[in-house]
């Protein structure tokens, strides 16, 4: 069949934050990417800044309102630096708008064209879960450094890579009972199938528990685990991260390396704080998997806190940061695949134990 919605992968992601500038400098000096392109005042833009950031083929837009009254000032304070805009490349910014609406999604932004001596772009968006959005991007006969109105920055030093390459995944969390009608969604909008489902057994602990459902376009270029709190006698991480970002939004992204223990050695130094494991996690990872077939070295993973687990398909190894601002949203996942195509649910007892541990000491599990 003809696909109506080819989608060629993220093409960036905005984040609303209270201070740009901070914000990239953030993530140059913490994550490695670089600072390549700016649109501000400077540049006739009058109600925000915006720093746009890349490494491998990650891109990252820091946007901020520069005016009391602005939408995105607004929705800084409301929802604190998080997501607005998880945009994906298209060979046609209008057919997958007419197509996404004519299948029922709401419209944000009709079509439109943005020019300059570089070229031009073709843009469209539709709403998505909370205030998130999705534009798709046409970038096919634009040879700017990245849109029109944005110029390269001058005068900044290289970052030092972490060695990110790719945007993995991207998870969002959802109210009780909107799982299924956003997987629904976006079989329905976007043509994606279920990859994987988890319940609350197989995601759970004593005091909390999640369900989530994968869904993806069958090709692994988009991937989008929808999570929804279940019932526990304690207050779950998806219920924290819902009562603080004030809507449903994108919890964490999964930004992929090929060394994962060079790239987590890194952002240690540079001062990221990941989750915790206990050694008792590597103890019993000895014997529940086949290292024959793992090219890893263990003491290793238990130096950094990487887990590890492993499939039909393969194995792979993962870490997760904690909250990267002062509230307990949004956060990041750092992975390496080999082969396998699931999310570590091996992982999941040791991951929600290393969360519940954070949300006691804020006082809200």
């Amino acid at each position: 069949m003809t696909d109506l919605m080819p989608l060629l992968g993220y093409d960036y992601i905005e984040f609303y934050v209270g201070n740009a500038r901070q914000a990239a400098h953030y993530y140059r000096t913490a994550y490695g990417f670089d600072v390549v392109a700016y649109a501000g005042p400077e540049h006739g833009v009058r109600d925000r800044c915006s720093y746009v950031l890349q490494q491998g083929n990650i891109r990252f837009v820091m946007t901020a309102g520069l005016l009391p009254d602005s939408e995105i000032v607004r929705h800084a304070a409301l929802h604190g630096d998080g997501v607005k805009d998880v945009a994906f490349a298209v060979p046609d910014a209008e057919e997958a708008f007419r197509v996404a609406v004519e299948r029922g999604a709401e419209p944000y932004l009709e079509p439109w064209v943005e020019e300059d001596e570089h070229g031009k772009i073709v843009k469209s968006a539709i709403k998505a879960y909370g205030e998130t959005i999705h534009t798709f991007v046409d970038r096919t006969n634009y040879s700017g450094v990245f849109m029109p109105g944005y110029k390269p920055t001058q005068h900044q030093v290289p970052a030092q890579p972490a060695g990110l390459t790719l945007v993995d995944h991207v998870v969002c969390n959802v109210d009780l009972g909107d799982m299924d009608k956003w997987a629904n969604y976006y079989a329905d909008i976007m043509g994606f199938t279920q990859l994987h489902h988890f319940n609350d057994e197989q995601i759970s602990t004593e005091f909390t528990a999640l369900m989530s459902k994968v869904l993806w376009d069958g090709t692994g270029r988009i991937k989008m685990p929808i999570n929804e709190p279940a019932e526990g006698k304690k207050k779950s991480q998806i219920e924290e991260y819902l009562d603080y970002y004030q809507t449903a939004g994108v919890q964490h992204m999964a930004l992929a390396t090929d060394d994962i223990v060079e790239t987590v050695r890194h952002m240690r130094q540079a001062g990221v704080r990941f989750l915790t494991t206990p050694r008792t996690y590597y103890d019993e990872l000895r014997d529940r998997l086949d290292w024959s077939t793992i090219d890893a070295n263990l003491d290793q993973l238990a130096e950094l806190g990487i887990l590890v687990d492993q499939d039909d398909e393969g194995y792979l190894l993962q870490i997760f940061t904690k909250s990267v601002q002062d509230r307990p949203t949004v956060f990041y996942e750092i992975i390496e695949r080999h082969g396998s195509r699931g999310f570590g649910i091996g992982n999941f007892q040791a991951l929600f134990e290393a969360i519940e541990r954070d949300q006691e000491a804020r006082g809200n599990l």
